[in-house]
């Protein structure tokens, strides 16, 4: 948003020092609207006066170039040699005197020589002063401007050259901030100043037309649809004032009608558009009925030639402004070329409408295009300012093109209006706390809040705790609750105001022991061989994804609601840029949909894929890919830290993604008692589907059953236990037991029936086949006894020993093997 200094004074009453360049845009920055630049006009034209081209005669050594003589209002008139062809006696002219700086050509102008004659100065075209111009040569006032200044006055008030605009960067949550009345109110709040907008013209009486529920839903709930007939247009290029505040705005001048549109958009932030009446009368074969005007999303395939000369095709996505359901414009970012005005134009439709701001960002998505029309519909506006903007325009046109107003007519989306927002004087000093005062701390004053609230438009009520706070209709999107009003309060009173003190009582911070858990989880991770690495959110449309109501893109509209796939894509890309492995993990958060309930969880997935090159070392530099055992043991090694027991059992149907796993080379893993994820290698089919090696391994665990299990007192505590100092008596014990039994469920056996002896218990060896008969297997573990205050006998180790034996028979029909 582009803010003229000039037009800003205008607005608003303030001391002229708070108006200054430098300390308003210091001031604006701080209070949430950055200043990217300030364009000092000024400057343009600092040096250039008003000069009268006495006489004209021909260089007498160069046929292209002039010699004239120009009077600047000083004793004697000066020599300049001048290019341009259109230079003559008897015009008066923009000079740019010895010394000058043009910045727009980065010139400055010293006495020269040029073809053996002096030449004292340069005669000035617009485009040397940094203004559009469609003629070639010099500036010539007279036509230009209505009236010619002075000999020797400067130039620059005459085309606008003695202003400052500022650059302002908009949030999306300020649409306020993209209108002059919004910034006025800003800078009055800032200031301690009073706005004093122009009056926008005796409000017109409008008729209701029938109300189209189709209609009503693409308009803004409570906003309008208005159309405002006026005749005897008479349509020409705008006068100078309008036109320079157009063009510092960064606005292309085109004619008074569409010039005031623009205008009322940039004073009001309201977009307004003028149809030709007569020509939408030839499009439709009849005289235009405003109860034939409708909004819609577009046909596919339908087309329409916007006001830049493109023909657009547009899809469902597209909003359009229809009349006898043609296409006549794309809703809130521009209008069709044929319904256009232009300087035949003798009557119009100016429209005035809200539309939704989802509707219209998909929209001009749709058809690429964004508009200044289209940046402020995105971000939200008031339904009770459009009327009130369409006024405006109606009095400018009337003062400006000698309009006859005809008649309003409008569709209006019924709306139970705002309410006034309930600001608390505890809940404000509580939240702010104390301002300093003469170096003291005291609580922001009433009269201070009140007068805050009451410059940005807001009508306060008194109340025995407070206020209730009546937001002004730019502000209704913004201020809806009293966090809102408080923060508006601390933001214009200054945050540097208020006095720093410590909470009171004064308590340590610091991670909580979950995010600590997490913390030594990626950790430990990392330090097992993984990189990190942190996929995209979103992504494309699938089964069970949530959608979202206002996707950027096609392609990532959705919320991913798993970590393994972007996991795999990452491995492919890397391996097929010739890396040679990918080996990865990402703790991130998933959504799944159902039954219309969204639910979030945090997982823990990752992927080995390949070699990794610094262990070449250990291989001679062959390659060697990770087996089942390497890659689960990788896995293990990075949640050893949490202390937390994870079991491997036989996959089951419906613990793992369809077809992701090779049937017969996964596990679940349980963590006391309950799965928590699964690992396995990726199905071959999968693998070579993605052309990655056979040998990959992938793995999903929920976070939050690791982190649950981890934060237990017993484990999270670490306690001290001495070293042993006393020998141990280790035993192995073989095994003969059904093949479906696991080492886990044997070592949980073990363990308990070992107490209070049993040290450590590890799985050694299993085999199957000969001579152990079909259907069972061989499973060997090592066992250690260890009593810590002494050592223990071959009787002691027996009998414990014993135990372990008979509760493997009992429960399992475990056999030692002979």
């Amino acid at each position: 948003m582009r803010v003229s200094l000039q037009w800003l004074r205008e607005l608003v009453q303030v001391e002229p020092e708070a108006l200054n360049p430098e300390h308003l845009a210091e001031r604006l920055s701080i209070a949430g609207f950055e200043v990217e630049s300030v364009d000092d006009l000024a400057a343009r034209a600092a040096g250039v006066v008003v000069g009268l081209v006495e006489a004209r005669d021909p260089h007498p050594a160069a046929d292209k170039l002039s010699v004239c003589r120009v009077r600047v209002g000083a004793a004697e008139p000066l020599q300049i040699v001048c290019g341009a062809a259109n230079v003559r006696a008897g015009i008066h002219v923009p000079v740019a005197l010895v010394g000058t700086t043009l910045p727009a050509v980065s010139l400055t102008i010293k006495p020269a020589e040029l073809r053996g004659v002096a030449s004292n100065g340069m005669i000035c075209s617009l485009q040397e002063l940094g203004l559009p111009s469609g003629v070639d040569g010099i500036a010539i006032l007279e036509d230009l401007l209505e009236t010619v200044p002075p000999l020797g006055a400067p130039i620059g008030p005459a085309f606008g050259l003695d202003d400052q605009v500022l650059e302002l960067a908009i949030t999306a949550n300020r649409p306020d901030g993209l209108s002059m009345r919004g910034i006025a109110r800003e800078v009055a709040a800032l200031s301690g100043g009073q706005t004093r907008f122009p009056a926008t013209g005796p409000s017109i009486e409008a008729a209701q037309l029938p109300t189209d529920p189709e209609n009503c839903r693409r308009i803004e709930a409570g906003g309008l649809f208005s159309i405002t007939a006026l005749s005897n247009v008479k349509v020409v290029p705008s006068p100078a004032w309008l036109q320079q505040r157009l063009e510092k705005a960064g606005v292309r001048p085109i004619n008074n009608v569409v010039d005031i549109t623009n205008l009322v958009m940039l004073e009001t932030g309201q977009p307004l558009h003028g149809f030709d009446r007569d020509r939408l009368d030839q499009a439709v074969g009849s005289p235009a009925d405003p109860a034939a005007i409708g909004v819609r999303q577009a046909e596919p395939q339908e087309r329409l030639v916007t006001l830049d000369g493109v023909e657009r095709t547009l899809d469902s996505e597209a909003l359009v402004v229809t009349l006898a359901n043609r296409p006549i414009a794309l809703a809130g970012v521009m209008g069709g070329l044929d319904e256009a005005v232009t300087t035949t134009t003798t009557s119009i439709w100016l429209e005035a409408a809200v539309f939704e701001p989802q509707a219209v960002r998909r929209s001009a998505r749709s058809v690429g295009l964004r508009t200044e029309a289209s940046s402020r519909f995105e971000k939200g506006l008031p339904p009770d300012g459009t009327l009130t903007a369409s006024d405006r325009a109606v009095a400018l046109l009337q003062q400006l093109t000698g309009a006859t107003l005809e008649g309003r007519w409008l569709h209006r989306r019924p709306s139970s209006g705002p309410e006034a927002v309930l600001l608390r004087r505890d809940a404000l000093h509580n939240l702010l706390g104390p301002v300093l005062v003469d170096g003291e701390a005291e609580d922001l004053d009433d009269g201070r809040i009140e007068g805050t609230l009451q410059a940005l438009g807001c009508t306060l009520t008194p109340e025995e705790w407070g206020w209730a706070v009546a937001v002004p209709p730019e502000r209704a999107l913004d201020l809806r609750r009293e966090v809102d009003l408080i923060e508006e309060v601390a933001r214009l009173v200054g945050y540097d105001q208020f006095a720093a003190h410590l909470p009171d009582p004064l308590e340590p911070g610091g991670p909580a022991p979950a995010q600590r858990l997490e913390r030594r989880l990626r950790q430990a991770l990392c330090a097992a061989g993984l990189q990190e690495t942190c996929g995209f959110s979103l992504v494309a449309a699938g089964a069970g994804r949530v959608s979202l109501a206002n996707p950027l893109l096609a392609d990532y509209g959705h919320l991913r609601d798993d970590l393994h796939t972007e996991l795999l894509q990452a491995a492919r890309r890397n391996l097929q840029a010739s890396r040679p492995g990918f080996w990865a993990f990402e703790i991130g958060r998933v959504f799944s949909e159902a039954e219309g309930v969204i639910e979030e969880r945090d997982l823990l997935a990752g992927l080995i894929a390949g070699e990794r090159r610094s262990e070449l070392w250990s291989s001679s530099g062959k390659t060697r890919p990770a087996d089942y055992y390497l890659a689960r043991g990788v896995l293990q090694a990075g949640l050893d830290p949490l202390l937390v027991p994870v079991q491997d059992r036989p996959l089951a149907a419906g613990e793992a993604p369809g077809n992701l796993l090779h049937p017969g080379r996964s596990a679940t893993l349980v963590v006391e008692g309950q799965p928590v994820g699964w690992f396995g290698q990726l199905h071959p089919a999968l693998a070579l589907e993605l052309d990655l090696p056979e040998a990959t391994y992938v793995f999903e665990l929920k976070l939050r059953g690791l982190i649950t299990a981890a934060i237990r007192p017993a484990r999270l505590q670490p306690a001290f236990r001495p070293y042993a100092t006393v020998p141990a008596s280790e035993r192995d014990l073989a095994l003969v037991v059904e093949g479906g039994i696991t080492a886990a469920d044997l070592l949980q056996a073990i363990r308990k029936a070992g107490k209070p002896l049993l040290e450590q218990a590890e799985l050694i060896d299993r085999y199957e086949g000969e001579p152990v008969k079909a259907g069972f297997c061989s499973q060997a573990f090592r066992l250690r006894y260890r009593d810590a205050s002494r050592t223990l006998t071959e009787a002691e180790v027996e009998e414990a020993h014993g135990r372990v034996r008979q509760s493997l028979e009992r429960q399992f029909a475990a056999e030692l093997r002979s």
